[in-house]
């Protein structure tokens, strides 16, 4: 095999193409407007701190409705998306339960070089009828995707381990933006 044929099937991706009742592998030239695995992390990253494909799918360079169509023909990926939710979620929730035990107005003080108060800002919190609107559209899919989850019992194998998962991925994305 020659060297500029070797070069070429390193730019090709193994595909299934359709072929009277069933389907064959083919190689082919990958799309240029494909998913990368690169693309679906930052989308999956982008909505589960959003909570909102239409964003997500903006954050990683991809459209929304070839999000949907890959959410309807990759299982792995549906899965990923579902999980992604459930963390942005939880995340809504814990933010209002925050909000709503400590309040949501804080203080700001500016001191002058001497130490001496300057000026005082008491600062609001987030608009919660937005949190409102995210947690009543997802809902019913959060509830369904923890209950599958819990069918093995909250000590099943694992329970754990994933919960504590979820806790350092939360810690991280905070982390990241400065909370």
């Amino acid at each position: 095999m020659a060297q500029s044929e070797s070069d070429d099937l390193g730019a090709l991706t193994m595909q299934r193409q359709a072929q009277g009742g069933g389907a064959r592998a083919q190689l082919r030239r990958a799309r240029k407007d494909s998913w990368t695995s690169a693309d679906a992390k930052a989308f999956m990253e982008a909505l589960a701190l959003t909570c909102n494909a239409s964003e997500a799918a903006r954050m990683a360079g991809k459209s929304r409705a070839g999000a949907y169509k890959r959410r309807l023909r990759d299982p792995q990926f549906a899965t990923a998306w579902d999980r992604a939710i459930d963390i942005g979620y939880a995340e809504i929730e814990a933010m209002m339960m925050r909000e709503a035990l400590f309040g949501t107005e804080v203080e700001e003080i500016v001191l002058d070089g001497d130490g001496v108060v300057k000026s005082r800002k008491v600062k609001r919190g987030r608009d919660q009828k937005v949190a409102l609107t995210l947690l009543k559209q997802h809902m019913d899919r959060v509830a369904k995707g923890r209950a599958a989850q819990m069918r093995d019992g909250p000590d099943a194998e694992g329970a754990l381990a994933k919960m504590r998962r979820a806790l350092e991925d939360i810690r991280r994305r905070r982390a990241a933006v400065g909370e």
